[in-house]
C-alpha cells in the first residue's frame, strides 16, 4: 500500500528521477513550454513551481538554493531575470498543463506544460488589467455587499436628477 506516499516515482530511482526533473525544468525555463507525458508534466509542476517562487526573491541565498536543484547557470539567469519579472505579481500557479491525447507509438498520454505568463494568446487579456495581485484568497464578502449597496443607492438617486435636467433643456430650446 502507498498510504501517505505523495511522490510520483515515475518508475525511476531517486537519482534518475532527480536528473529527469532537473532537465525537464531547465528545458521548461529555456523554451517556456514543452511536450511530455502527462505523468511527467504533473511531477514537473510540483518540482518547478517552488523554484519559480524562490526566484521572485532575487538574493544570493535563493540563487544558490535554486542552483542546487537545477545545476544550470543559463537556466538560473533566465529564471531570475525574465521569468521572475513576469511572475512577480502572481501568487502562484505559474504553469499550465494541457492534455494533448495519446501518443501513437506507445499509447502514452501526452501533455503540454507551459509557463502561464509567457502564452501570447491568453496573455493579452491579463496584460490589460496590470493590477497587483491580491495577497489573500479570501474575498471579503462584507466589503462587496457594502459596495453593492452604495452602488444601488447611487442608481436610485441618479434617475431623479437627469429627469429635471431634461425638462429644463426642453424649456430652453426655441420652438
Amino acid at each position: 500500500m502507498r498510504h501517505g506516499d505523495k511522490i510520483k516515482n515515475l518508475g525511476r530511482t531517486k537519482s534518475h528521477r532527480d536528473a529527469l526533473l532537473m532537465n525537464l525544468t531547465c528545458q521548461l525555463i529555456e523554451h517556456k513550454r514543452i511536450v511530455t507525458t502527462l505523468a511527467k508534466a504533473k511531477a514537473l509542476r510540483v518540482y518547478a513551481e517552488p523554484l519559480i517562487t524562490k526566484a521572485k526573491e532575487n538574493t544570493t541565498h535563493q540563487r544558490r538554493v535554486v542552483f542546487s536543484y537545477l545545476q544550470n547557470k543559463e537556466a538560473i539567469k533566465e529564471l531570475f531575470g525574465t521569468i521572475a519579472e513576469k511572475v512577480a505579481g502572481r501568487p502562484g500557479g505559474y504553469t499550465r498543463i494541457i492534455k494533448l491525447g495519446i501518443r501513437p507509438g506507445d499509447a502514452a498520454e501526452t501533455a503540454l506544460i507551459e509557463l502561464v505568463d509567457f502564452n501570447e494568446i491568453y496573455g493579452k487579456q491579463s496584460a490589460k488589467k496590470e493590477e497587483p495581485a491580491k495577497r489573500t484568497r479570501r474575498a471579503g464578502g462584507a466589503k462587496k455587499k457594502a459596495e453593492a449597496a452604495t452602488a444601488a443607492e447611487a442608481q436610485t438617486e441618479a434617475p431623479e436628477a437627469p429627469a429635471a435636467d431634461a425638462t429644463e433643456a426642453t424649456e430652453q430650446q426655441p420652438s
